[in-house]
């Protein structure tokens, strides 16, 4: 059972209390597709039609974490949006209607700690999860740099895609994370992140 993670406790039934579940979903993203248009109107339009508080970290490098917050429903109505707007993204940069539907790519980022009750024993959940889905999800094998995330890699259709979202957050709102997580900020140049990734798997680099 998932504990309301800083949710204001509205009413005492348990029902009101499962329904004011606050559920935050960090995803990493390229900054142009929530930025559509000079004003961010996509991410304006995905905040008033979702009511979740979605929030984009700062920095020049094209890749940003996007920080949903809300119910679950209103979590799940962004993803949807999100997901949607991404397939829109890859039809207008092809030839029209193309045969089939591209499959779109979300990047979840979540602590490492969870990612074991994600996988379940000898890949069981992981596995159920794709196959009740239809959408592929790999959980990166390598910790995010200088974090004690990981990310997971979500692709199928929209409708796949938000069914295995919804799949996961089950599983670490069941799971909650161990430890201090140590969040991925994007914005390392890939020199210092292969130097920081050398540094973490050796621990043995000493200034002599």
């Amino acid at each position: 059972m998932a504990s309301p993670d800083g949710a204001s406790g509205v009413g005492g039934s348990p029902e009101e209390t499962e329904l004011s579940i606050t559920l935050t979903l960090r995803m990493l993203m390229h900054g142009k597709v929530m930025a559509g248009g000079s004003k961010g109107e996509t991410v304006k339009r995905i905040r008033e039609q979702s009511s979740a508080r979605i929030t984009i970290s700062e920095g020049s490098c094209p890749e940003r974490i996007t920080t949903i917050t809300g119910s679950t429903d209103a979590v799940f109505r962004a993803v949807s949006m999100i997901a949607f707007k991404l397939e829109e993204d890859l039809g207008a940069g092809g030839d029209g209607v193309s045969a089939g539907r591209a499959p779109v790519t979300l990047r979840l980022v979540i602590p490492a700690s969870q990612c074991g009750s994600l996988i379940g024993k000898a890949g069981a959940k992981i596995r159920e999860i794709r196959e009740s889905t239809g959408a592929q999800v790999q959980v990166a094998g390598d910790l995010l740099p200088n974090s004690t995330e990981r990310a997971v890699t979500v692709s199928g259709v929209p409708d796949t895609i938000i069914q295995c979202v919804r799949q996961i957050c089950a599983v670490i709102l069941e799971s909650p994370p161990k430890g201090a997580t140590i969040p991925y900020h994007p914005g390392l140049s890939l020199g210092t992140i292969l130097l920081s990734a050398n540094q973490v798997r050796g621990h043995s680099i000493s200034r002599g």
